[in-house]
């Protein structure tokens, strides 16, 4: 058997060489990887991100007269601005305007103190009530036909959202969020998603973190395309929109 001290040093600088030249093969198959990887999730962001734009540009447009009938008629059944505005928290814990169609009277925020002893959701992290007294007989409407969210064409027009993710929540909500739970600010926040075409409010709060997570783990332009697709029959159908 060969010992250490019969081997020249030209074979140990030849397998030294030959070890270097592995691991660098190694590491650059590595980095092939990571580049790879890092260019198919931008390119998915920026074909996700010209979706946005050109559908909720579209949107806005071929829509304008249901907004203007939705905007009339809320002036005429209840005072107050036909816009609701409110914070809410975006991709990585940022606050954002969000708006939607009034759908409640004036004084729905300081009833709600009042209510939360019937609070249908489960979890207790967010609000659900069906038969909640604070909406006008048009805001019932519109919220089973999802009309109420239409002006968050605008938010996914100027990038605060976007067609699809999961829904933005209320700061006091986030309040409440687990480190699990947290990773739905991974993202940027939708109109629709997963659990809004699988029973929308009926869907308990740890659920909804669930199937918003599966969403996360596997982004992909023909999953945004699916999910679109069956926002449409969901929202005929008005399961759990209330």
């Amino acid at each position: 058997m060969e010992s250490f001290l019969d081997r020249s040093p030209d074979a140990d600088l030849d397998q030294l060489v030959k070890e270097l030249a592995a691991r660098s093969g190694r590491n650059r198959r590595r980095s092939l990887r990571l580049m790879a990887w890092r260019a198919t999730i931008v390119s998915t962001y920026a074909v996700k991100r010209l979706m946005d734009i050109v559908g909720s540009g579209l949107g806005l447009v071929l829509l304008s007269p249901v907004f203007l009938v939705i905007a009339v008629a809320i002036r005429l059944t209840s005072p107050g601005p036909v816009i609701f505005s409110q914070i809410r928290v975006g991709r990585y814990g940022r606050h954002f305007k969000f708006y939607k169609f009034r759908s409640m009277y004036q004084d729905a925020e300081a009833r709600k103190a009042g209510l939360l002893a019937q609070n249908e959701s489960k979890d207790g992290v967010i609000f659900k009530m069906k038969d909640d007294p604070r909406i006008t007989p048009i805001g019932r409407f519109i919220r089973r036909a999802s009309l109420d969210e239409l002006p968050q064409l605008w938010n996914v027009f100027i990038g605060d959202m976007s067609l699809v993710g999961p829904r933005p929540p209320v700061p006091k909500e986030v309040e409440q969020y687990t480190l699990e739970d947290r990773k739905r600010l991974d993202v940027i926040p939708g109109i629709t998603c997963l659990w809004q075409i699988n029973g929308r409010s009926e869907i308990p709060f740890h659920e909804q973190v669930e199937l918003d997570k599966e969403y996360i783990l596997a982004p992909s332009i023909w999953k945004d395309i699916v999910i679109l697709l069956k926002t449409i029959p969901a929202i005929l159908g008005g399961k759990g929109a209330y």
